[in-house]
């Protein structure tokens, strides 16, 4: 199995892409104000560095480093955070229609982390339940993963969130409010994925994972 050669991270609206010079120039991206493009110097000075700027820049839409050895980088750019495990659901109902939910501003779907030796399976099952309320879950197939960062305080932490597949017949629900979700609703995910606009980047990719 050859090694990965990019790697892609969120933060907030942010896309982080890790790679070799090759990975990342695929994606066609040129220097603009939004859009950071540098070589990765081997120091983790630099990442640390580049993460206190993207605290204060709002603007930034994709920032992208480039070494030689994209496994190396990942490495370092990990070793600047606190590992977090978590599992969620990509939960539709038997016409097909998609759950999701508005929490903190935005729409979002059930999600949470894993307990001390909880398969993830299990934790994304159990976070479902516990923020929708929802009954008689069925569970799919693995759809993938997602990356985000996020500070709380001085300590910074890189979130995975193993995303699966599920199928309810009981779409009776019930907003976990403690956990500031304020309204959940059944949607087509076609045409959500068109016309919502305030949603998190990484949890559209996921949605557009688990349609194919």
């Amino acid at each position: 199995m050859s090694a990965q050669q990019r790697y892609k991270v969120h933060a907030n609206d942010t896309a982080i892409f890790l790679g070799t010079p090759e990975s990342i120039a695929e994606l066609g991206l040129l220097p603009e104000k939004d859009v950071h493009l540098a070589p990765y110097l081997g120091k983790k000075k630099q990442i640390k560095q580049l993460l206190d700027w993207l605290d204060k820049s709002a603007h930034l839409r994709v920032v992208a480093l480039y070494g030689e050895n994209a496994e190396q980088l990942w490495a370092d750019f990990s070793a600047c955070f606190t590992l977090v495990e978590a599992a969620g659901g990509v939960v539709t109902s038997p016409e097909g229609r998609l759950l999701v939910f508005f929490r903190h501003g935005r729409w979002d779907m059930p999600k949470g982390k894993i307990d001390r030796g909880e398969p993830p399976e299990q934790a994304a099952l159990r976070e479902v339940g516990e923020e929708t309320g929802l009954t008689e879950l069925q569970l799919g197939p693995l759809v993938g993963y997602t990356w985000h960062i996020y500070r709380q305080g001085n300590e910074r932490f890189l979130k995975r969130t193993w995303w699966y597949r599920m199928n309810t017949a009981n779409t009776t629900t019930t907003p976990q409010t403690e956990e500031g979700i304020q309204e959940i609703r059944w949607v087509d995910p076609v045409t959500w994925l068109a016309e919502a606009s305030n949603t998190y980047p990484n949890i559209r990719e996921i949605i557009a994972a688990a349609l194919g």
